[in-house]
């Protein structure tokens, strides 16, 4: 399986963005997937995951409605939406299988993510 990570970049304060990450060698349908970030200097972390079907979602410590979480089966591509972003959200941006809607383990190797850098 690989996973390819887009649509991250430089963005003001209060700004928003649409993650995607697009799978391939492996099929989305039937998996939980989840998003998780690296801040510099810190470790990766799960923002949000949803089960296979995205009726059910997990954000853990991060608010919904800030984050939005959701996918595609058909293009085979998770989405994360960040509104209102702020600098402490500025880290890399991966996204990964997981075995269940709160794990926080990945299920594969990691893509190479999406950087997004909060700065005005």
């Amino acid at each position: 399986a690989q996973f390819v990570e887009s649509g991250g970049g430089l963005v003001q304060p209060g700004g928003s963005v649409r993650l995607s990450c697009t799978a391939s060698g492996f099929s989305i349908s039937g998996s939980f997937m989840g998003w998780f970030r690296q801040a510099p200097g810190q470790e990766r972390i799960k923002v949000a995951s949803l089960d296979s079907i995205g009726g059910f979602t997990h954000y853990g410590g991060f608010q919904k409605g800030r984050f939005e979480i959701h996918r595609d089966n058909s293009k085979n591509t998770v989405y994360l939406e960040i509104n209102n972003l702020a600098p402490d959200d500025t880290a890399v941006y991966y996204c990964n299988a997981l075995s269940s809607l709160y794990s926080h383990s990945p299920l594969h190797d990691w893509g190479q993510g999406t950087q997004v850098t909060v700065s005005s």
